[in-house]
């Protein structure tokens, strides 16, 4: 199985995402979108696709030229019914690809936050072991509303959590792929993000919970990564 891993900036990669399709033997190829015109090979090629976060915004693809493309690319997958993942961000492109348009969140949410499965998330084949809910690693000021057609599948306090958009694509808000090391990065260098200085992050409270809570969450991120790849997996044989 090939892989595509599309990533928007170079501190938000596949993280455990990345250790999980390795240790399944699977290839894993990165493409570095901001930076590189073109993925490693033919993006309809690649048998499952990940789509990762960043500090970009999706409507701003005035500033940020490669979203267009980005966007483009995925409605295609999302025709061709390519397995799809997209995660903060990538889930707000991938909703955005599917007909929704995302917007401002009423607040953001960074740093460790409640999510809880709906009835349709309990029964789902990324989410349903996950039931009735956990607790996630957030870092975004943007949601994305339901697409049409799409399942809700988890919320939090403020937004939708997670939707699935067929049968093998899924748009997530939290950050289950996040690596201890980009986590307490992020952390780090809050000051970064006007958001999480205008709503009062304590980084040294935060870096202390993440470090506490990031080896399980990166468990969680590594069986729900295995679980999308054997949907992958189905779908090849279909």
């Amino acid at each position: 199985m090939r892989v595509l891993a599309i990533v928007q900036q170079r501190d938000a990669g596949p993280g455990v995402f990345g250790e999980a399709v390795r240790a399944a033997g699977a290839e894993l190829d990165v493409w570095l979108a901001p930076e590189e015109a073109a993925a490693p090979a033919d993006p309809l090629g690649y048998d499952a696709v990940l789509v990762l976060g960043g500090a970009a915004h999706p409507d701003q693809g005035d500033a940020h030229g490669w979203l267009a493309t980005e966007k483009s690319l995925l409605a295609e997958l999302l025709v061709r019914q390519v397995p799809l993942l997209g995660l903060c961000l990538g889930g707000q492109l991938v909703a955005a690809a599917a007909g929704a348009t995302p917007r401002r969140a009423c607040r953001p949410e960074i740093g460790w936050h409640r999510v809880e499965l709906s009835a349709a998330g309990a029964a789902d084949p990324l989410l349903a072991p996950l039931t009735p809910g956990f607790e996630a690693f957030q870092w975004h000021s943007y949601e994305f509303p339901l697409p049409p057609g799409a399942i809700e599948l988890a919320r939090s306090e403020v937004s939708l959590q997670a939707c699935r958009i067929g049968e093998c694509a899924w748009a997530l808000q939290f950050h289950p792929e996040v690596s201890a090391a980009d986590a307490l990065h992020w952390v780090e260098d809050y000051r970064s993000d006007e958001d999480a200085i205008r709503i009062g992050v304590d980084p040294v409270a935060l870096r202390a919970e993440t470090e506490a809570k990031i080896a399980a969450f990166n468990q969680l991120g590594r069986d729900l990564c295995r679980r999308w790849l054997e949907v992958a997996v189905r779908a090849q044989t279909n």
